[in-house]
């Protein structure tokens, strides 16, 4: 085993490695080998990381917001320089294609091009004479120090979702990356570093349990922005406000992807399969169960099945023909692959099975290959539970109105598709659907970078969500002025007027 990557600290503009704590391993899982090891840091650590976030707080809040925004601007030119180092940290750390690392890349720089726009964003409103000689306007102001908790399977996108916005608000930010995946933010912290960054603005630090107990229990953190697993969503946004705390928190979903029988077949079948394989299924906006409508079985499975056996899983950190990549953990591959027994024993029909893939150039990785589970009822393991791995439920429907009524049952609701030619029952699923994004003919119907990531139900805790203008609102909080300028002597209760 090579020598182990270091895992730092970074707060109040200072880097510092950390002994005398446990640690969690943290995998290459294209071969199964540990490449560093992450400090589970505890209430200390989160102390002193508020304290050092607290004391810049003040100077940057004055800092002028267009100053601000060219400090942004700076750091995402330079993060433009080590694209491609950035994108290969991606894939080393968390497994997923080259291809799809940069897609993980691009979409956070997208985020900073955004945030770049703060001395827009931040404008506020006004309005001459709301009575007469009165007049009114808004403001909008940092909330002070904040903090994102992000998850393993972006480790580039999730946490610029965050933390450049945050800043570009005015406010100063702590990040807990997941411990799974830390390198990539401390990389990219690195580089804000060089950009210009002030200390104390932007303070990176690592942990479990203990740490995200911290965060959320710190009396000076105003905010806190968290994307995960449901139950930890909920866990996080219940315990947040509970110490009142604004909180942001995205979890789970069990996203339905509905095939018309007049959907074009090709297309369809390209888009089931890249929603639903794509970086391994580890995604919240994976398309877990297609509904094929009427006669599309017939016309749509075979082409999916033909398409999903081509699919070349492999290590994506040495094979450039790799198709598909590792899950995050054995213990998650382990996890799986049980869940598709499962529903196998449920009855469900697999049509490809991916429990026995075996890579031989890495023979240690963490591989499940692509699964597709046919006849699989409402009732099955893989219709309850969020997978998070490569596999698709199919369930059959007679028609468009039964197929919505069942995606609209679930619990969550962050995203939903339909692939049709029809623009009647485009319009009908677009209206009826539960979910918060919605795609029409586009599997992962995932926004751009100027709306909001707008998960509904069980897929989010909070009221102003990530991504967008909402973002704006999230980090920021309003202040209104009513003025009124006396003319001499006007009002006064001397007056003779």
């Amino acid at each position: 085993m090579s020598k182990l990557l270091p895992v730092p600290l970074f707060i109040g503009g200072e880097w510092s490695n950390v002994s005398g704590v446990a640690t969690t391993p943290v995998h290459n899982p294209s071969i199964g080998e540990v490449i560093a090891e992450t400090p589970l840091c505890g209430a200390d650590t989160i102390d002193q990381a508020v304290r050092a976030a607290a004391e810049a707080f003040p100077k940057w809040m004055e800092t002028p917001p267009v100053e601000r925004a060219r400090i942004l601007m700076k750091l995402k030119v330079m993060l433009e320089d080590h694209f491609e180092e950035l994108a290969q940290s991606v894939t080393r750390e968390h497994g997923k294609t080259l291809a799809e690392a940069r897609g993980d890349v691009r979409r956070g720089l997208e985020n900073i091009e955004f945030a770049c726009g703060a001395p827009s964003l931040l404008m506020g409103e006004s309005l001459e004479n709301v009575a007469r000689g009165i007049d009114c306007d808004t403001i909008r102001q940092p909330l002070g120090v904040v903090a994102g908790i992000t998850p393993f399977n972006f480790p580039a996108m999730v946490p610029l979702w965050m933390w450049p916005m945050a800043i570009a608000c005015g406010n100063t930010f702590i990040l807990k990356p997941s411990e799974k995946v830390p390198l990539t933010s401390i990389r990219i912290a690195q580089i804000a570093e060089k950009a210009g960054l002030p200390p104390g603005v932007l303070n990176l630090v690592h942990g479990g349990r203990e740490a995200v107990d911290a965060i959320l229990t710190h009396p000076t953190i105003k905010a806190v922005s968290f994307v995960g697993s449901t139950p930890i969503a909920k866990y996080i946004y219940e315990t947040g406000t509970a110490h009142g705390k604004r909180v942001q928190a995205a979890g789970g979903a069990k996203n339905f992807v509905l095939i018309m029988p007049d959907a074009d077949v090709t297309n369809s079948a390209t888009g089931l399969v890249e929603s639903a394989f794509g970086c391994a299924g580890e995604r919240c906006m994976a398309s877990s169960t297609a509904v094929a409508i009427g006669d599309a079985a017939h016309t749509v499975l075979p082409a999916l099945v033909d398409v999903v056996s081509k699919i070349r899983v492999g290590p994506t950190d040495r094979d450039p023909q790799a198709q598909m990549g590792a899950v995050i953990t054995r213990k998650h591959a382990d996890r799986v692959c049980n869940l598709i027994t499962q529903a196998a024993d449920q009855g469900a029909k697999p049509l490809t099975d991916g429990r026995h893939t075996k890579v031989e150039s890495a023979p240690k990785g963490f591989y499940v290959g692509p699964t597709v589970l046919d006849h699989v009822l409402p009732d099955m393991i893989t219709m309850k539970e969020e997978v998070f791995g490569p596999v698709l439920n199919v369930v059959r429907m007679e028609d468009l109105d039964s197929a919505i009524e069942l995606a609209n049952r679930s619990i969550y609701g962050n995203g939903a598709a339909i692939f049709t030619r029809s623009g009647k029952a485009a319009r009908e699923f677009r209206h009826r659907i539960q979910a918060g994004m919605v795609g029409v003919n586009i599997g992962v119907p995932a926004p751009m970078a100027f709306f909001p990531f707008s998960g509904w139900h069980q897929s989010f805790f909070g009221d102003l969500h990530i991504q967008g203008r909402e973002s704006v609102a999230f980090y920021t909080q309003q202040k209104v002025t009513t003025t009124r300028w006396f003319s001499y002597g006007e009002g006064s209760i001397w007056s003779d007027k």
